[in-house]
């Protein structure tokens, strides 16, 4: 027996884009606090015709402390996927959303940001946390 897969993506792209380094200053000052920004992550969704659905998946990366000199970094990326299952309950739904779509999405998203990134005069960083959806999703239940 084949099982069928829950969704399949239709679509994925850039949907928005921002790189904000007001002046040279704060390119410099930034280039030392880089490593120190943070990354957040915030996922929504759109329902669409026909059973599909819009899931952004917003990436920042800031600098969270009081610093005047800023840069920010930010990706809202789309990924449009079609539910093949109808008979999927909510949560099962939400569990595709937060989990699988992004662990399916998020090496090329991230492989895109930060190439951004670098290519925005950082050439050096690396992120070191991966993040773990299936632990997000877990904590967004209790």
């Amino acid at each position: 027996m084949m099982t069928t897969k829950k969704y399949e993506i239709v679509l994925k792209y850039v949907k928005d884009l921002s790189v904000e380094i007001p002046n040279p200053d704060t390119f410099i000052f930034s280039r030392e606090y880089i490593t120190k920004y943070s990354l957040g992550i915030n996922i929504t969704t759109n329902p669409l015709k026909n059973e599909m659905i819009e899931i952004i998946t917003k990436l920042t990366y800031k600098d969270p402390s009081e610093n005047k000199k800023k840069s920010f970094f930010e990706i809202l990326f789309s990924t449009v996927i079609k539910i093949n299952d109808k008979s999927l309950k909510k949560e099962e739904l939400e569990r595709v959303i937060l989990c699988d779509v992004q662990n399916e999405i998020y090496p090329e998203l991230e492989r895109i940001f930060l190439g951004i990134i670098r290519d925005s005069g950082f050439p050096d960083l690396k992120l070191e946390k991966k993040i773990n959806f299936e632990q997000l999703y877990q904590q967004r239940l209790n």
